[in-house]
């Protein structure tokens, strides 16, 4: 084989499998048999004419060699793209699929509605929305979009900073009446607290008086789950306390099934930001879905500009 058998087909299962390291990850995720992987690889290196990667019985690695070519592959891939990209444009349709990781309960309750509204809009793009409270490498998963609430770590990514997430400390009338309705901050020791298990110090709770004094307050209960909606539902329930994101409970809190206590106090709010695989930053489609959820995440109840508390 000589260079006139690279094709893009083999270009892209190549990078997927770079950024994955997992041969039949990639091959369920372009849908195809990992033999129809293995192929492609095997086709591709005799190409090219030196190793890419290194195969082991556990993972895949890339070669010296194999780094560079990525790299370049990369660069050729997106070119590609634009070109179509550009050509569709000159039709005035963007088209092609977007795949969007948020988290979980953000997703379920409001970005749907937001790339429903997208999607009137630009009936020619397919969204792929994964809903994961866990960190995932998210160019290792093909990610062209990602919602996050906290603080973020992932420096590979573009970031652009949509706000910050208000939170207040709601609890159900009829565990306020059973338990008794918090006056202070320290009153809530002892209360059943609603926690989180995947949020690393959720068992401390700290609380902002409107004078800017802090409060960190033991917290602790029954319950403690890894999902947003979850801790919404034990909420209705009445099973006890939680600082709780406006637009989880915005409309439980409309229809009287929890309300706020501790109205002087407030967790503090917790940062929202996107983030954009860099290579992906000048496709059309991924571009405009960028810019409207940037534009429109305003509407999501108790989000607000990031210099506000």
């Amino acid at each position: 084989m000589d260079s006139s058998d690279v094709s893009l087909d083999r270009m892209r299962t190549f990078v997927r499998v770079a950024e994955r390291g997992n041969l039949s990850a990639v091959a369920r995720e372009l849908a195809v048999g990992q033999s129809t992987v293995t192929r492609h690889l095997n086709e591709l290196e005799a190409a090219i004419g030196v190793p890419l990667l290194s195969r082991s019985t556990r993972r895949v690695a890339l070669t010296e060699e194999g780094r560079g070519y990525y790299a370049h592959c990369l660069r050729i891939l997106w070119l590609v793209e634009q070109a179509g990209d550009e050509a569709r444009s000159m039709k005035g349709a963007a088209s092609g699929k977007v795949r969007v990781s948020c988290t979980a309960a953000l997703g379920v309750l409001h970005v749907c509605q937001l790339i429903f509204d997208f999607q009137d809009r630009h009936p020619d793009i397919t969204v792929d929305l994964s809903l994961d409270d866990e960190r995932i490498d998210l160019v290792r998963e093909g990610v062209d979009i990602a919602l996050r609430l906290g603080p973020l770590t992932d420096s590979a990514m573009k970031l652009r900073a949509l706000g910050v997430s208000r939170r207040l400390l709601v609890a159900a009338p009829a565990y306020l009446a059973a338990h008794g309705r918090p006056k202070t901050p320290a009153d809530l020791v002892g209360q059943e607290g609603l926690r989180m298990s995947n949020i690393a110090g959720s068992d401390l709770l700290v609380l902002e008086g409107r004078g800017g004094e802090r409060h960190a307050i033991t917290f602790g209960g029954r319950f403690t789950v890894d999902h947003g909606l979850a801790v919404r539902e034990a909420l209705a329930a009445g099973r006890g306390i939680a600082p709780a994101h406006h637009w989880l409970v915005d409309d439980l809190l409309a229809a009287g099934t929890v309300e706020p206590i501790l109205a002087d106090y407030s967790p503090p709010p917790i940062p929202l930001n996107m983030l954009i695989a860099p290579e992906r930053a000048g496709v059309a489609r991924v571009r405009l879905l960028a810019d409207f959820l940037a534009e429109q995440v305003a509407r999501i109840p108790g989000i607000a500009a990031a210099s506000v508390r």
